[in-house]
């Protein structure tokens, strides 16, 4: 038997409307490890997005390391396997990939290949051995492939050639993985991407390959591989209703409309080389989410249910993350300091102040969003609607995001 645990998009260093969260990435680390041992897992997979930006601080990086180290002392026959994501940098992933591989750590940021350009499959397979040492299951290490990672040549114009050129690259390495695994041993997929009919969360997840109309079909995935560990989508879910395909979701909020979510990771169980259970294990929550008031109220309202609020006195860090909705009939000056008035003295941080006005045009919305939480897509889509209206075409939808992909690519360097 195989316990493996399935975690993603820990997003070290992520700031919430310009709060820090070190206090809860250390409490979700500290939760997992003990996880890990309670578990007495064999394996660990962290499918994408270790890092919430291409360049972290020191500090998160310090955060991944203490913790590698912690569970390898705790857990010395530990499998660790870390893929790239598409928030993190492919070459800083990859860079200490040799000195942790004598550790049994694989930290894999980016696909590679050789001089003829055919795939590197042997760096991408990871043998995962069991409490016995005897290799039980191979891990097929894809990290976030980006659109030069593909080869598109010789596909049928009718085809979607990024999808088939994923498509060909976890073919790839399922052959070689198969080619190497005996009948009693699983084989087990990992992707950060994003799937057909997933469920994203609002304002948490960036388009990725080309833009969501690129989502991946299932039937990517043969059904040689046992059990398919995702990462991007922030929501646990299956995918396709199949137990086996499966995004575990992140451990911590990582938007405010996350508050009701129940952040968790997996614990999958294998014999032989089939699956056989999927549990959640629900991450404890270290700063709570509010939303005060639950709908949007005129400010008169707001500013008593504020000034009404009873809390427990708490460091800075572990302060709620407070989210205000306020009914308006149009802009109130000095808007901000009359709620920071009503929550004087209070131990509760505010993150974030949503005006809603009675009437409205359309299209005000999109213009009183913060600019932090606008995709650039939107901004192109809602450029488009004003000047043509309807929707931007899919041969432009797919060049737009090819450009931003190779605009953070360049940013990535």
């Amino acid at each position: 038997m195989l316990k493996i645990i399935h975690t993603s998009d820990w997003h070290l260093g992520h700031q919430l409307h310009g709060y820090d969260r070190q206090y809860e990435h250390q409490a979700f680390l500290d939760w997992l490890k003990q996880c890990l041992i309670d578990e007495q897992a064999d394996a660990l997979l962290v499918a994408g997005d270790v890092f919430d930006s291409a360049n972290p601080p020191a500090s998160a990086w310090r955060m991944l390391y203490r913790f590698l180290a912690d569970i390898a002392k705790a857990l010395p026959d530990l499998n660790v396997v870390i893929t790239g994501g598409n928030h993190d940098s492919p070459s800083k992933l990859d860079a200490p990939h040799e000195l942790l591989k004598a550790f049994d750590l694989h930290l894999i940021g980016a696909i590679a290949r050789d001089g003829d350009g055919d795939l590197d499959t042997e760096r991408m397979r990871v043998p995962i051995t069991d409490k016995s040492g005897e290799v039980a299951a191979w891990v097929l290490a894809v990290p976030f492939l980006r659109s030069g990672d593909l080869r598109t040549e010789g596909l049928d114009e009718k085809d979607d050639r990024l999808i088939e050129g994923v498509r060909a690259i976890y073919q790839q390495t399922e052959q070689a993985g198969r080619e190497n695994a005996r009948a009693d041993q699983a084989l087990i997929a990992m992707g950060h991407v994003y799937m057909a009919s997933g469920e994203l969360s609002e304002m948490s997840e960036r388009r990725i390959l080309g833009g969501n109309q690129h989502a991946l079909p299932a039937d990517i995935f043969s059904e040689d591989i046992a059990y398919v560990a995702l990462g991007h989508l922030h929501l646990a879910q299956q995918v396709a209703k199949q137990s086996r395909i499966r995004y575990c979701g992140s451990p911590i909020p990582l938007s405010l409309s996350e508050r009701h979510y129940r952040h968790q990771v997996l614990a999958v169980t294998l014999e032989d080389n089939q699956l056989q259970s999927v549990v959640p294990h629900y991450v404890p929550r270290a700063v709570d989410l509010w939303r005060v008031p639950e709908q949007p109220a005129p400010l008169e309202t707001v500013l008593d249910a504020l000034a009404g609020l009873t809390l427990e006195p708490l460091p800075l860090s572990q302060q709620p993350l407070l989210d205000v909705p306020v009914l308006l009939d149009k802009p109130q000056p000095m808007l901000r300091e009359k709620i920071l008035a009503a929550l004087e003295s209070k131990p509760v941080r505010l993150a974030k102040i949503t005006p809603h006005y009675r009437e409205q045009p359309q299209t005000s919305g999109f213009r009183q969003q913060r600019l932090s939480e606008v995709e650039p897509y939107q901004v192109l889509r809602h450029g488009w609607q004003q000047k043509y209206q309807g929707e931007p075409d899919t041969a432009l939808s797919a060049t737009f995001s090819q450009l931003l992909e190779q605009l953070e690519q360049d940013e990535d360097q």
